[in-house]
């Protein structure tokens, strides 16, 4: 670990920077494997590859969230706020995803003969994906959805005493 924290002070990041990438990187390692065998057994049964993202997105974006809400980013209690621009920003990803699939569909129906191949390659395209959005998923979750509250400025966190001017 100290090797780790050499690093990752090399680059900038603070040991608690680092323990948060590795946390999300957990959590959707999870959510990954978790949507990946729905997408995977729904496509290789025959369903579109619109539905198998839209069954895969339902399946992982639920331990997605609940995992980098509470043990990730420490938010306890009832969602909030953040609650519209995660599923937004998922959305968004499932939307994508459903795009690239189609399309990969699509691709491999007309270039590739086994079924087995199909499913890899179609889910493989899922994967990637994600893995491209990856990156830039932990960005808007750590500055937008789960950002903590703008605490009170400076001046006010400063005692009254401190900001006074003293008359001598």
């Amino acid at each position: 670990m100290r090797t780790l924290t050499k690093v990752a002070n090399g680059f900038g990041l603070s040991r608690t920077r680092l323990l948060l990438w590795a946390k999300y990187s957990a959590a959707s390692v999870v959510a990954t494997v978790v949507s990946q065998i729905a997408f995977a057994l729904c496509y290789w049964f025959g369903t579109a590859p619109l539905v198998a993202t839209l069954v895969a997105f339902v399946s992982g974006t639920t331990p997605s969230y609940l995992m980098n809400r509470r043990w990730t980013w420490g938010h306890t209690g009832r969602p909030g706020r953040e609650l519209l621009p995660y599923a937004i920003i998922a959305v968004t990803s499932a939307v994508i995803a459903a795009v690239v699939t189609t399309l990969t569909d699509r691709w491999s129906e007309s270039w590739v003969d086994s079924h087995a191949w199909q499913t890899v390659l179609v889910s493989g395209s899922y994967l990637g994906t994600y893995g491209v959005l990856f990156i830039l998923k932990f960005v808007l979750f750590d500055r937008y959805v789960f950002a903590k509250k703008p605490s009170q400025s400076s001046e006010d966190a400063e005692p009254a005493e401190a900001r006074t001017p003293v008359a001598t």
